[in-house]
């Protein structure tokens, strides 16, 4: 089956950063819509170290197309050295969804 549509998971350290992430992605014409979470605790593994953090958790709804583009934004950024970036494929959804969602991403800026 050929993916066209993916949802990305990326957390941010703050609602502002969040906030600044999800304006880039969708100023680049790289994301159709970002929900943005309220904080929600984060429990890891980082530098050998268990850690806690409290986290904004963007869900990012984006072409699997551009999903190279979206990476590279995120990273140039995010805060983190290591930024959350997973990518699930959409395999359906609502016709009507994902038609807003391909004339939302139609044309890059």
């Amino acid at each position: 089956m050929n993916i066209a549509y993916a949802l990305v998971l990326s957390t941010a350290p703050s609602r502002k950063a969040a906030f600044q992430i999800a304006s880039l992605l969708l100023n680049k014409k790289l994301a159709a819509c970002i929900n943005i979470s309220s904080a929600v605790d984060s429990l890891y593994w980082w530098e050998g170290k268990k850690q806690k953090s409290r986290e904004h958790l963007l869900f990012i709804k984006t072409k699997a197309a551009r999903l190279k583009e979206l990476e590279k934004a995120i990273r140039q950024r995010h805060p983190y050295s290591v930024p959350e970036i997973i990518v699930l494929p959409i395999r359906s959804g609502s016709v009507s969804y994902l038609r807003w969602m391909e004339q939302a991403l139609g044309k890059k800026k």
